[in-house]
């Protein structure tokens, strides 16, 4: 059985599309369409039902993808064990990392990650979180970082650090709270808000986060969608209404008092933050930055807060 045949069967079942399967694997439509034909004829059976628009497993087909990825994860493990035998950790590896995380979390990380690992060359991609899905799927990453769960089965998602999010407003607003800085759940809905675009992954969080404290994100009076964090932080330093973001990307803006926090008691915003990845498909270089990670913060029980102030 050829190994290219099975990866391209493995990528068209997950893909139910022949087009995409070829963009993916950058290779023709016919060509994938040889190689499953070439790989059905191997195998006596069809393994694929066409339609116009997508395709669907066989009951062979079904059987066989379970098999591609044990398959393909041996091969993978191998290859590591292979280097790993030959030491010769290094190469590129492709990180996606959503805006916060890649501007904010991971460079406390790369200088000691590099000291230790110095042939590894990083390639750092920012991305949302639906975005660095698909590229994780084409292999265009190695492991990704997002900041809420999402649900795609063919992936490992492991926390690695909590994270705190933050409502921010500019200090011109300051006498919306009361004494004790604090705000009401009612202000925080009628309050003139500003969100991060659809799919970022801050946005879903702040949205789940609302719902499980019984407050309808829906609700919110909000008046801007912006695409990256820099733009929000402005927009709220201006006084144009508040946010909720992640207190690692407002640290010298809360120090310097250009912004200020605010809270709503009994309500608790912190998140987790994941990786995200290929079980078959991590390099050995992905698997080692991913266990520097966990090591860096999950293992040494650190909070965010306390790696950024170090």
């Amino acid at each position: 059985m050829n190994l290219e045949h099975l990866k391209t069967f493995h990528t068209a079942a997950l893909k139910k599309n022949f087009s995409e399967t070829a963009k993916a694997l950058h290779v023709s439509q016919p060509s994938v369409s040889l190689q499953i034909r070439q790989l059905e004829e191997y195998l006596g059976a069809p393994l694929f039902k066409r339609t116009t628009q997508k395709v669907y497993l066989t009951p062979a087909g079904d059987l066989l993808l379970k098999s591609a990825e044990k398959i393909l994860k041996q091969v993978n493990d191998t290859k590591k064990a292979i280097q790993i035998l030959s030491e010769s950790t290094s190469g590129n590896l492709i990180i996606g990392a959503s805006l916060t995380i890649g501007e904010h979390i991971l460079p406390y990380l790369f200088a000691s990650f590099q000291k230790q690992h110095p042939n590894i060359n990083l390639v750092l991609k920012i991305y949302n979180s639906q975005q660095i899905i698909e590229e994780l799927s084409d292999e265009k990453i190695h492991i990704g970082f997002i900041e809420s769960m999402i649900s795609y089965p063919e992936f490992v998602q492991e926390a690695f650090l909590e994270d705190e999010l933050v409502i921010i407003s500019s200090y011109e607003n300051s006498n919306i709270t009361d004494e004790n800085g604090y705000i009401t759940p009612e202000q925080l809905l009628s309050l003139p808000f500003i969100l991060r675009e659809q799919g970022s992954g801050t946005r879903q969080v702040i949205e789940e986060k609302l719902r499980q404290n019984h407050l309808n994100p829906s609700k919110l009076n909000v008046v801007m969608e912006l695409e990256n964090t820099e733009s929000i932080k402005s927009a709220v330093e201006t006084g144009m209404g508040i946010s909720i973001i992640s207190r690692a990307a407002v640290q010298k803006e809360l120090r310097l008092k250009t912004l200020k926090p605010l809270m709503i008691q009994n309500i608790n915003l912190s998140r987790s933050l994941f990786t995200i990845y290929k079980d078959y498909n991590l390099s050995l270089t992905g698997e080692v930055f991913h266990s520097f990670v966990l090591d860096f913060y999950k293992n040494r029980n650190l909070h965010l807060n306390e790696v950024i102030q170090r």
